[in-house]
Parts: C-alpha cells; sequence; structure tokens
C-alpha cells in the first residue's frame, strides 16, 4: 500500500504525485529567479500586481524614422564609414549606411553597415541603456535598409575579417531606420560578389538575373570599383587632351544619314523626314576642324544598329572622340593618341589601384601591360604573325574576331604589351571618309589600337578635299544629298586632319580583364535589351 501525505488543504495526495507537485514548484521557483536576473541586467522592473512586460529602457533609441521630406535642415553631422579610423576610438558618431547582414546570439546582436565598398562591424549588447525590445528590433531589420546609427568607436577585440574595416567596431546607443527593404530581395549582395575561384557549390547570380535587377548588383564592391575606374578613364581622356590645348565640344545625336555609311542605323520619324541616331559624331567633329578649332574632341552616347549578341557588342554605348588637324603626316596624329592611352594607363595604376584589386578579387586578371612609347605595327606584319601561326588570309582582308584575338596574344608573347597600334588598314575596309594610302590605293591612312588582342580604336587622316570626298561617298553608294552640308563645310578651306573614335566600355572591360562588356555599361542596351 503507497505511503499517504497530506497536501496544504489536508488532503491526501500519493507519495508520487507529491514528487511532481515539488519539482513543478522548483521548476516555477528557478524560472521566477531568471526573470528577477533579467530584470536587474535592463535595470527595469516587472509590474508585479498586474503581471505587465518588463519596461523597454530604450524606447526613442531604435525604430523607423519619419519619412524625410526636408522639413528642417538640422546641423547633425553624419560620418562615412570610410573616414573610421583609430584615432576616433572613444568618440560618439553618426553613421548613415545599409544594414548588411544582422544576426542576433542571445544578448547581443552582431550586425554590419556597409556604405559603396566600405563596411564595419556593430555590436549591439543587453544591458542598462539597451533592451531585450531593441535587440529584437534591430536583428529583425530587413537586409539592405538605410539606417542612422549612433555609437562610440571601439578597437575590436579581434579582426572582422568579413568588413573592410578590420580592427574597429561601433557600439550603437541609437538605431532608427531611415528606409526600410523589402524583406525579400531578388538578389543577394554577397552572392552577386563571390569570387569566381571560389568553388561550384557556393552560390552565383546569373548575368540576366544582375541586370534585371541592376540596382542591387551596382551595390557590390566590384561594380562599385568598375564604375570608379570607367569614371577615371572619361576623366584622364579629358584631361590628357585639354592639357594639349584640345576644346571639348558637343554633337549632335540626331542626323539626316548614316554617319558612317551602311545599314547599321537606327532609323526614326522627324516630322515630316527620316531621321537617324548617330553612329558617331564622325561628320560634325570634322566640321569643327573645318571651322578652325584645330582640336577637339567629344564624350556622348553613340548608337549601332547591329544585331550582335556578343560579348564586346552594345547598341548603345558612350563615345570618346577626338579630332586633331596636323600639318605634315597623320602619325602626328596617331602618335599622339598613341601617348594619351600611356598616359590614362598609367593613372588608372596610380589612381584606382584600390579598385583594379577590388574587381580582381571576384574577377583574377593579368595586370595590363604597355608599352611607352607604344608599339606600332603594319597591317602586313600582322597578317604576317598570323600566317606564321597557321591562318590563311589575304594581305587586303579584313580581321575577324578571332584573328584580331590571336594576334593580340601573339603580339603578347613576343613584345610583352597587351596595347598596340596597327596601321595602314585596306582602303576597302573604311568608311568612305577615310583618306587613301597615296602610294597604293589598296590601303589607306588608317589606323586601329587594340587592348588585349580586341580592337578600341578605329582611326584615320579625313578627305579634306571636296571633290575626293564626293568620289567615295559615291563608291560606298550614299547618297550625296543627305550628306551635302557636310561636304560643303570642306569647300572652304579646311586643314588635314585625323582623329578616331573610342568605346568607354569596352576600354574598361579590357583594362580589368573582363569577360562581358555589360559588366562596364551600367545599363547596358543590347538587341535583346531596353530596360532597366
Amino acid at each position: 500500500m503507497s505511503e499517504i501525505v497530506l497536501d496544504n488543504f489536508g488532503d491526501e495526495i500519493s507519495k508520487k504525485a507529491a514528487k511532481k507537485a515539488q519539482k513543478a514548484a522548483e521548476k516555477a521557483a528557478k524560472k521566477a529567479q531568471h526573470k528577477a536576473e533579467e530584470r536587474a541586467t535592463n535595470g527595469s522592473a516587472t509590474n508585479e500586481q498586474s503581471g505587465g512586460p518588463a519596461e523597454d529602457v530604450s524606447v526613442g533609441k531604435y525604430g523607423i524614422c519619419e519619412l524625410i521630406c526636408s522639413v528642417e535642415n538640422k546641423p547633425v553631422q553624419h560620418v562615412n564609414i570610410s573616414q573610421l579610423n583609430g584615432s576616433m576610438i572613444g568618440h560618439t558618431v553618426l553613421v548613415r549606411a545599409r544594414l548588411h547582414t544582422a544576426r542576433a546570439t542571445g544578448k547581443q546582436c552582431f550586425f554590419t553597415l556597409r556604405s559603396q565598398d566600405h563596411s564595419i562591424q556593430c555590436v549591439l549588447a543587453l544591458g542598462p541603456s539597451v533592451s531585450k525590445q531593441m535587440l529584437k528590433f534591430v536583428a529583425g531589420i530587413n537586409k539592405e535598409s538605410i539606417v542612422d546609427v549612433t555609437g562610440v568607436v571601439v578597437k575590436a577585440a579581434q579582426a572582422v575579417s568579413s568588413c573592410t574595416i578590420e580592427d574597429l567596431e561601433i557600439q550603437p546607443s541609437s538605431v532608427m531606420v531611415v528606409s526600410l527593404a523589402e524583406p525579400r530581395l531578388p538578389l543577394q549582395i554577397d552572392d552577386a560578389q563571390r569570387a569566381e575561384t571560389e568553388g561550384d557549390e557556393v552560390a552565383r547570380v546569373l548575368q540576366d538575373t544582375r541586370l534585371d535587377h541592376r540596382i542591387l548588383d551596382l551595390r557590390t564592391a566590384t561594380s562599385q570599383a568598375t564604375f570608379r575606374l570607367e569614371g577615371g578613364v572619361c576623366r584622364l581622356f579629358r584631361e590628357y587632351l585639354t592639357a594639349k590645348g584640345f576644346t571639348e565640344i558637343m554633337c549632335p545625336k540626331l542626323i539626316s544619314a548614316a554617319s558612317e555609311g551602311g545599314a547599321n542605323v537606327f532609323g526614326m520619324n522627324y516630322f515630316e523626314r527620316k531621321a537617324f541616331l548617330a553612329q558617331s559624331p564622325q561628320l560634325y567633329k570634322q566640321m569643327a576642324i573645318a571651322g578652325d578649332f584645330e582640336k577637339v574632341f567629344t564624350i556622348g552616347p553613340v548608337f549601332r544598329a547591329e544585331n550582335s549578341n556578343t560579348h564586346r557588342h552594345l547598341t548603345e554605348f558612350v563615345g570618346l572622340d577626338m579630332e586633331m588637324a596636323f600639318v605634315h603626316h597623320y602619325h602626328e596624329v596617331m602618335m599622339l593618341i598613341g601617348d594619351m592611352f600611356v598616359h590614362m594607363f598609367r593613372g588608372l595604376e596610380k589612381e584606382h589601384k584600390r579598385d583594379i584589386e577590388l574587381v580582381g578579387k571576384q574577377f583574377p586578371a593579368t595586370p595590363f601591360r604597355y608599352l611607352s612609347p607604344p608599339l606600332v605595327l603594319q597591317f602586313r606584319e600582322g597578317v604576317q604573325m598570323l600566317r606564321e601561326a597557321g591562318i590563311e588570309m589575304e594581305d587586303d582582308e579584313d580581321l575577324s574576331t578571332p584573328n584580331e584575338k590571336l594576334l593580340g596574344q601573339l603580339v603578347k608573347a613576343k613584345y610583352n604589351t597587351d596595347f598596340f597600334i596597327l596601321d595602314k588598314f585596306p582602303l576597302a575596309v573604311r568608311p568612305f571618309y577615310t583618306m587613301p594610302d597615296p602610294r597604293n590605293s589598296k590601303w589607306s591612312n588608317s589606323y586601329d589600337m587594340f587592348m588585349r588582342g580586341e580592337e578600341i580604336l578605329s582611326g584615320a587622316q579625313r578627305i579634306h578635299d571636296p571633290k575626293l570626298l564626293t568620289e567615295r561617298a559615291n563608291h560606298h553608294g550614299i547618297a550625296i544629298d543627305t550628306i551635302q552640308a557636310y561636304i560643303d563645310s570642306f569647300r572652304y578651306g579646311c586643314p588635314p586632319h585625323a582623329g578616331g573614335g573610342i568605346g568607354l566600355e569596352r576600354v574598361t572591360m579590357l583594362y580589368l580583364g573582363l569577360d562581358n562588356i555589360r559588366k562596364t555599361s551600367m545599363f547596358p542596351r543590347d538587341p535583346k535589351r531596353l530596360t532597366p
């Protein structure tokens, strides 16, 4: 027979039931003690009579800001992440950045702030001024949201390898959401900037996905560095030519006839006439030379209606074009352009070293090599090098894309340069305004320039004689009435001149050793893509 015990009301209960009740009481006591400890840690007390929740000691220090509508201009000083350094340890700073990642672990929340390609870790810890509610809120902020974080800069206990600033952290006292991102992102930033050297088992973002959601893809460190460097190409181009006495001009993009000849133009209705988007600013650069500007350059969009779905073609790209009057020989211009490229390459090495390294982390490439002065080869020399490598081609046959690449490899192996000039192209493969070679009309006073075996500039001496220009236009089947104003501009005297046009996106792609021009076009246009 079981032993009988009495409960608090004098009723009989079994020994087994008594043990069970005792365990439940002990469990409740421990739970109460745990809650008491939490209240002590938070510096708050539970309303025991009402049984309500603990007081939130962080009220006003976290949450979502009111929509910023520029109601008043408050003189509040924000600090950019890139400005943080060891001299700021112990100082309170206000940082506005994107929330890159956030994770809660017990009584702490670790989150990373990112501004462009700079990042720093923040550590929010439960304490007298930081409540559980604040921890929970911060840990739940959607990735890519823009936040204002106020906190003290401290030395990191150990290196934070996942951030660009490894030796510092921020201990936040306030976290306010300025712009809340949606909870589901079409791509993850970390996935979009994974190195190509990582294994196939990791998540990767396909190119079409990147371009469909270009805004997110542009936030990666690689994209940020790529377009900073691309801006550097423009600046160095402008810097060099301005120092040489060139004038920057603006040329129309709506024209009455195909500027390069041929059918690769976008036509449109222009009131009651036909108009085209300019294939190049060529005609207007020359007309500026006839107007006694002597040296001109322009930077602007160029349109090509080529149904080319390749790694290096776009239907709209940025053209860097220049034109220059010369005294004796078109090589005066050709060599100036070659020297300009050397100036650009040196400037990129010096001023964009970090950007080159950032891109190289995701897309490794061999460093770009060049000679000063640049290597110049005759077209026929290039053909001979290809023949010696087993390629069958005629002297005056234009270079195919595979042969261009092969020639680039042969030149690199022989001369250790990724940049070279090919002079004296066959006349038959050049535009109607190209000056024929005076010694042999089979050839022309024209040149192309190459980077890593791909053409990045096409240039030539232009015909400045209206009679010869008319003959060449007729030879190419161009209706004279559509370019009459262009031809007439040379009837009143025009100096001999030459120039060239460069594709900005292609230069950037090849300098960085990237595999697709769409990586260097912020919002690329090709035969299949017209958005975003």
